[in-house]
């Protein structure tokens, strides 16, 4: 007998309950927020988190706009959780001090500064570099599949076999990390996200940071390499590059300042793509009819990744913060200084855009491009054409590999404790080969 996800949380916008909610704690947020986001939606312009500075908007005709103005909503937001507090701060200051100064550079800074650096590594991820990926990643996935697709029982857990260690593999190779840190890479990632969208124990806050300034050592001894012996890759590009300054003259980059890229490619570069994977394997799941359609016409599979990539919303939202006097949000005055979090994930299910059946998995949809899956504006990812192309690419394998999958019993269906970066903790599949 197929199983079926059950249903999580309210199953209309009138049955959630927003009062007192608080999405970083809230666990029903970071499990299944979609029909709380709905109700936001319907009432309110900006949902106030009591108790906080960080207002909510979720209306796609209301992100595009903020997205873009940048003076007023500034990215200069500083952290994307809930902020450490107490005795805990000391303790941090001891860890910190084993690395260097977590410095803004793209994704949380402004222009011109966010240009410069942006551009220090923008050419490594163009359409036409990225291409040339593919061979490597066409290799990487067939190895992948190789170690499941004989399985007597044919079974697998798709996160820990397949979603989380191809994009691991992909950014190690921009990297110039070798394989066998694989593991390491991983460690670090889930260590600098730990707090996005979360609240998370004062424990679990040095763990992650002393994992954060292990990953500073390592990638700073890399640099030093490749600035003694150079080569054609990121990472040389980086210890190299001269950005413009204020004073109109150019310099090199900082250590610190290099390390900030690294850990933003690093982190934007898997984990969004590795809950992408398993959201889209979820909604085929539940959906086989559509991937026969996909195996038959593999045109669609363009279309289908978009449609994951709007449904899931592996980016789910990026804070900004107000840098003026008497701002109004649709009529909603916002005080200066206060943070305000822009929800692509609930604008990607906003029924004004995507119709009646904006939770429905449609690859055939008419505008999928007006999806917030990477942002908008100067922030849009900048690895939006690698993600891109691992998902093509894997689903294209999988088509001509695996004729349909099932959802087994043993899924809980558990998301991770974050409603900005949400994903599955696992998903059991049994599958039938071609």
């Amino acid at each position: 007998m197929a199983v079926k996800v059950p249903q999580i949380g309210p199953a209309t916008p009138e049955e959630a309950d927003l009062k007192g909610l608080n999405p970083f704690r809230d666990s029903i947020m970071h499990q299944c927020p979609h029909m709380y986001f709905r109700r936001m939606q319907q009432e309110t312009p900006l949902f106030d988190v009591e108790g906080t500075d960080v207002h909510i908007v979720t209306r796609h005709e209301l992100i595009v706009p903020l997205v873009r103005d940048t003076e007023t909503f500034s990215n200069r937001f500083g952290s994307a959780g809930e902020p450490p507090k107490g005795e805990v701060l000391e303790k941090m200051k001891a860890v910190l001090a084993t690395g260097w100064p977590q410095t803004p550079t793209m994704l949380t800074i402004d222009p011109p500064y966010h240009t410069r650096f942006r551009n220090t590594v923008a050419s490594f991820f163009t359409p036409r570099k990225i291409a040339e990926l593919r061979p490597l990643i066409e290799e990487y996935v067939e190895s992948i599949m190789d170690k499941f697709i004989d399985r007597p029982d044919k079974t697998m857990e798709f996160v820990r076999d397949f979603a989380v260690p191809l994009p691991i593999a992909a950014i190690a190779f921009i990297l110039s990390v070798p394989l066998d840190k694989m593991a390491d890479l991983k460690r670090w990632s889930d260590d600098s996200i730990a707090t996005i969208g979360s609240s998370i124990s004062d424990d679990r806050r040095i763990e992650a940071l002393t994992g954060v300034m292990e990953m500073q050592r390592y990638f700073a001894g890399r640099l030093e390499e490749k600035r003694a012996d150079p080569a054609d890759d990121l990472l040389t590009a980086l210890v190299t590059a001269e950005i413009d300054t204020d004073e109109g003259t150019k310099r090199l980059l900082e250590i610190p300042e290099m390390l900030s890229i690294i850990a933003q490619l690093l982190t934007a570069g898997n984990e969004t793509t590795t809950n992408t994977f398993a959201e889209g394997m979820l909604y085929f799941a539940e959906n086989m009819d559509v991937w026969a359609k996909v195996r038959e016409d593999r045109t669609l599979i363009g279309p289908a990744v978009e449609e994951i990539l709007r449904l899931s919303s592996p980016s789910g939202g990026m804070f900004r913060v107000v840098t003026k006097d008497d701002v109004e949000i649709d009529g909603c005055p916002v005080p200066k200084g206060d943070r305000i979090m822009l929800m692509y994930s609930a604008a990607n299910r906003d029924p004004k855009v995507w119709g009646e059946t904006p939770d429905q998995f449609d690859p055939l949809r008419p505008n999928l491009k007006e999806h917030l899956a990477f942002g908008k504006g100067i922030h849009f990812c900048i690895g939006a054409p690698l993600a891109r192309l691992e998902l093509q690419v894997a689903f294209e394998k999988m088509a001509d590999r695996l004729k349909s999958w099932s959802l087994l019993e043993t899924n809980d269906f558990r998301y991770h404790d974050s409603f900005m970066l949400r994903g599955l903790k696992k998903l059991d599949l049994s599958f039938e080969v071609v």
